[in-house]
């Protein structure tokens, strides 16, 4: 019998942990429990399934995400210029994660980029949009679904 390979109508168990360039760690697993998923549950963004298509049980594997498979480019529309008057009563600084109600009261993260006794300039890309990752996995199970 042929062993299951990852795709479509497969249940992943894996260890992974996300890399940037730099070598610096984002997030894992390897120091937990291993994460269990169905592909196309939304749970890995698509770009980061399609890189452990083929793989079996037992794999390992440092897979390079290219920021269009991962978390996209950065879109200069995502980064807004506000009233200071915004951040009444707020210590700014660069770097900092303000968190925003859009219209459909859904949480919008945000960084603060620049800021003066005017203005406030805002990143709401994804902190990891445009960046360059790699994907280390060791696949523990596949089955069916």
């Amino acid at each position: 019998m042929t062993e299951l390979r990852i795709g479509p109508d497969r249940e992943v168990t894996l260890h992974f942990a996300i890399k940037l360039d730099s070598g610096d760690l984002v997030d894992t697993t390897f120091d937990k429990r291993p994460a269990t998923f169905r592909i196309g549950d939304g749970n890995l963004l698509p770009g980061f399934e399609l890189a452990l298509y083929g793989l079996k049980a037992g794999d390992k594997r440092a897979l390079p995400i290219a920021p269009e498979q991962g978390f996209g480019r950065p879109n200069p529309q995502n980064v807004q210029v506000m009233p200071r008057s915004q951040f009444e009563g707020m210590e700014l600084s660069e770097g900092l994660l303000v968190i925003f109600n859009d219209a459909a009261s859904s949480e919008m993260p945000g960084i603060v980029k620049a800021f003066d006794d005017r203005q406030v300039t805002v990143d709401f890309n994804h902190p990891l949009a445009g960046r360059e990752l790699t994907f280390e996995v060791e696949i523990l199970e596949v089955k069916p679904v």
